[in-house]
């Protein structure tokens, strides 16, 4: 596994989207114990995407329109209903402090919240085979899929410590409390129609 391959992987799993905006909130409302338990959620939404394209199902979704449709549009209604959740401070998508949430229910809303994003698999198909050498087979795929994976792991573990560290002080702020919410609320409607004009 090439540092070039580590240093794009960081670089990728850095660049926001789904995974830490779901994360940043669940640390924001729960604490640094949420965050972790929302990192290895979407965490394991990657690693189902990569056995989905090491398996050769990206195809299916490249060649299948409705198949791709279907799962894009599913994922479009959760993310939109997560924008809705999080400016309403409902529940566990509250950004302010809530009763904690179990561990199996934050997992399962971060692989929820990623599975549904049909790109996923269609990227890794794209991007894993570039820093295969020529003759490699299956155990340098999977060797640099689980590279990928520690490093989505590592990444949101430091965007979850870094929201733990702030979060007494952002908590003090109604304002910033009022902000935060209203961001988060942004970026998961953004996500979702950027989502929605995505094409197989």
């Amino acid at each position: 596994m090439s540092v070039e391959y580590l240093l794009t992987a960081f670089i990728v799993c850095l660049a926001p989207g789904i995974g830490v905006v779901y994360t940043l909130s669940a640390t924001l409302g729960g604490g640094f114990r949420a965050g972790f338990w929302a990192a290895l959620g979407c965490t394991i939404a990657t690693v189902i995407h990569m056995v989905v394209a090491m398996a050769g199902l990206a195809a299916v979704l490249h060649t299948s329109a409705v198949l791709f449709q279907a799962i894009k549009f599913a994922g479009v209604a959760y993310l939109l209903w997560m924008a809705w959740a999080v400016l309403k401070d409902r529940g566990g998508l509250s950004v302010k402090p809530a009763a904690p949430e179990t561990a199996g229910r934050l997992v399962r809303r971060g692989i929820l919240l990623n599975i549904l994003n049909p790109k996923l698999p269609l990227f890794f198909m794209a991007f894993i085979p570039q820093f295969m050498p020529p003759g490699s087979g299956m155990p340098m795929l999977i060797e640099l899929g689980a590279g990928f994976t520690a490093m989505t792991f590592a990444v949101f573990l430091g965007y979850v410590l870094l929201a733990a560290t702030g979060r007494e002080r952002l908590l003090g702020s109604e304002t910033a409390m009022t902000w935060m919410r209203r961001t988060f609320a942004a970026s998961f409607a953004l996500l979702g129609l950027k989502l929605a004009t995505e094409r197989a």
